[in-house]
Order: structure tokens, then sequence, then C-alpha cells
């Protein structure tokens, strides 16, 4: 089974059971915190993907880092996937975890790449065009300035983008000349 759709199992498995508990949104936080503290730290990620630690340390090491501040069934579910031999997979497992999470919340993710920063009102605008063409109950935009735009905008919603730039309207131009087109 490839690690994704194994990942995805076991955010699905968390999923189901902190609903059980009454503990999505709790246990929403305890993934974000896991998936940020494996990202932000290259030591750990590589004990967890190390084959020749033995489990029972990987476990213990997650225990004394995340012991405390996250809920006990977070720690028990972390403690499970290390003992099943699946510790390389937490970090693409709580990443699992909050898309799923998205999801069922109806939040949807725009990445916006512009050639200058993003105005409240364009934030708002964009915020607005998202939520009608994905019927998302919350858009979280996530943008950045890219020099190599002349100008306009990307939009990237999901696998879908919508490609607003200059640069990219002078290339669909040139390519228009080049076959006669025009």
């Amino acid at each position: 089974m490839s690690e994704n759709k194994a990942a995805s199992r076991y955010a699905k498995a968390l999923i189901d059971l902190s609903n059980e508990q009454n503990a999505f949104e709790v246990i929403k936080g305890d993934m974000v915190l896991l998936a940020k503290t494996i990202d932000e730290n290259s030591e750990l990620e590589a004990i967890l993907k190390n084959p020749i630690v033995p489990l029972d340390k990987k476990a213990g090491i997650l225990k004394d880092v995340f012991g405390g501040k996250v809920q006990p069934l977070t720690v028990t579910f972390m403690k499970l996937v290390v003992m099943k031999g699946r510790a390389a997979i937490l970090f693409a497992t709580s990443k699992a975890f909050i898309e799923q999470y998205n999801v069922i919340k109806g939040i949807v993710t725009a990445e916006v790449t512009s050639a200058t920063e993003l105005t409240e009102a364009s934030k708002a605008e964009i915020e607005a065009i998202v939520k009608r063409e994905t019927n998302a109950n919350q858009v979280v935009i996530k943008s950045k300035v890219s020099e190599k735009l002349i100008g306009g905008f990307i939009l990237k919603v999901g696998d879908r983008q919508f490609d607003a730039s200059i640069a990219h309207g002078l290339n669909k131009l040139k390519k228009e000349f080049a076959q006669g087109i025009l």
C-alpha cells in the first residue's frame, strides 16, 4: 500500500475516532502541531524514518516531545502508528487529517501569486469568487509575490489554476502570432 493511501486511511480512522469522542476540533489542533513539529525538526523526522531505531524508542521520543501538549487520544494514536511500523508516515498522516478536516468543514485554500502585494479589497474579491465557484464555507488565501510576473495574478485552488498574469497573456499572444491566427 502506498504511503499516501496508508496515511489517508490512518487519518480517516482518527477522524472517526475523534468524532466519536467529540474531540474533532482539538485533535485537528494536535495534527497541526504534529505536522509543524516534524516539518521544522529534521532530527525528529530522521528518527521516525530510520528503520534501525527501535519502535519503542520512537514511541518514547514522541511521548516525550508531545506528552502534555496534545490530547491522550493523539498520544495513543501516534504510539499505535509507530508500533505498526508506520512512524515514517506520521507527517503524511497529519497532513491528510488536516486536508480531510478542511473538506468536511468546507474550507478551501486559494494560492495567489501576484506581481505586487494584494490589497485587502483584492483579497476580499478573490475570496468571494472562490467561495462562489467552490461552494466553500471558508477560504484561506495564501498569497505570494513573484517578480517574474509583469502584472496580474495566478490563482490556484486545488488542482485548478486561473492565470490572469500579463506574462501569460503575452505568451498566448506570441503563440497566436506564431500560428498565424492574428
